[in-house]
């Protein structure tokens, strides 16, 4: 997350800059932000709130963020003697007459490279013209959101004529064995072929990662070469790395070898995350079942997280423990999908679905039954599923939580086929 500092000395405990209702998907079409220094000056508790919020985010784990209880003056007296960040936001619940007085001082310290947004109480269009003149970045009406704040500062340090980034799925398993990495492989694959969009499977389980089995693949280099040389890694470098599976999926495979201890530190990742958002539409992480910094900062910094279950007990209170840990890390993004897998297999005691998904509080994206024969088939010969039968309804769940993955569709209940027919049969079990 970003480095953030607080300077909180006094509140008025005044609410009337904080705007705390958002959205669902509000915040979701903002890149993150690049490495700038912010610094906010808070009149009122409830903008206090807001900005802790902006914070948390995790498009803001590049920028430094420093938050102060203060009015612009505070703001004048601290950069009078140190100098100005990128950034400064402040609040100020000054008439629109008295304003620009108010902002002298500010502006007799202020860097000309520095960038400045107003949070004021006053919709007046000609004082917005006037501070705009004069070289307010923005002027923002209160209450804002913390969407606001977001979208206000992407507007100034984000080139709108930019590629827009690609979006990346992070897949994780609350245990090892529920098949999470077959999932990942199997969406990767049904995204490429269902629409025709490029897509790159990178396998982060280095020491046992099997992406090179499920495609059939033995390429000679892969994703360690990128995260053991961060310094080489543009392009035309990942360019090398990537295998070509099929017209529109690449992989970066792990090297399955035990040559070597594989400790990373919490940002080994994030190089290769970037330059696969701005190279590749999809990027599918198959992330190991293990809880360390890596780890954790790869879910943080994934669009979308897909979190595999098995219906028993240790599968359920890992699954619980992790929608807690990434709800924290993850405030203001949407909850993780879960996918229940390897369900209804013979002999084995387990919880229902229903009870398993009770409580978690969240509803499956999928259920998946337990079928050796297909998935045995599929791995043993490098293909997916969709290849070995692509009339299976373990076929259709996967095309569906492709299309859910890309924003093309929500999760579909009322079909009586695939993901549909077995969450319906499985509650009258």
């Amino acid at each position: 997350m970003s480095a953030i500092e607080y300077e909180i000395e006094t509140g008025t405990g005044e609410t009337d800059g904080i705007n705390d209702v958002m959205r669902p998907g509000e915040v979701d079409h903002l890149r993150p932000l690049p490495r700038i220094s912010v610094h906010a000056f808070c009149e009122t508790e409830g903008l206090l709130r807001v900005m802790e919020r902006c914070g948390q985010d995790r498009r803001m784990s590049k920028v430094s963020f420093r938050i102060n209880s203060g009015s612009i003056a505070a703001a004048a007296n601290m950069f009078s003697t140190t100098p100005t960040p990128n950034l400064i936001i402040l609040e100020t619940a000054t008439e629109p007459r008295l304003l620009m007085e108010e902002l002298a001082p500010l502006a007799a310290v202020c860097d000309p490279s520095t960038k400045v947004i107003l949070i004021g109480r006053y919709n007046d269009i000609p004082l917005y013209r006037e501070l705009i003149r004069n070289g307010i970045s923005e002027y923002i009406v209160a209450p804002v959101s913390m969407p606001d704040i977001l979208g206000a500062i992407a507007s100034i340090f984000v080139d709108p004529e930019a590629e827009p980034l690609g979006r990346s799925v992070a897949f994780i398993g609350a245990k090892g064995g529920v098949g999470s990495s077959t999932l990942a492989h199997n969406c990767a694959w049904g995204i490429s072929n269902l629409f025709s969009t490029e897509v790159v499977l990178a396998d982060l389980d280095l020491p046992y990662g099997t992406a090179n089995i499920n495609f059939d693949q033995d390429p000679p280099q892969g994703i360690s070469e990128a995260v053991f040389s961060p310094e080489r890694l543009d392009e035309v470098f990942l360019d090398r790395l990537l295998t070509k599976c099929s017209e529109h999926l690449s992989l970066l495979t792990a090297p399955s070898m035990l040559d070597r201890p594989y400790d990373f530190d919490a940002t080994a990742f994030q190089p290769l995350m970037e330059i696969l958002q701005r190279n590749a539409p999809v990027s599918v992480l198959d992330v190991p079942h293990l809880w360390a910094d890596w780890t954790r900062t790869v879910l943080a910094d994934a669009d979308e997280v897909v979190v595999t279950a098995v219906p028993d007990l240790a599968n359920l209170r890992n699954a619980k423990n992790l929608f807690d840990s990434l709800k924290k890390i993850r405030p203001n993004d949407k909850m993780p999908h879960l996918v229940l897998n390897q369900v209804a297999m013979p002999k084995r005691p387990e919880i229902s679905p229903s009870d398993f998904c009770d409580s978690l509080e969240i509803e499956p994206v999928a259920i998946i039954p337990f079928d050796a024969m297909l998935f045995g088939n599929a791995a043993n010969s490098g293909r997916m599923i969709a290849e070995i039968d692509k009339k299976a309804p373990t076929a259709e769940t996967l095309s569906q939580l492709a299309h859910l993955l890309t924003g093309r569709t929500t999760a579909k209940k009322a079909k009586k086929s695939g993901l549909g027919k077995m969450m319906e049969i499985l509650g009258r079990k």
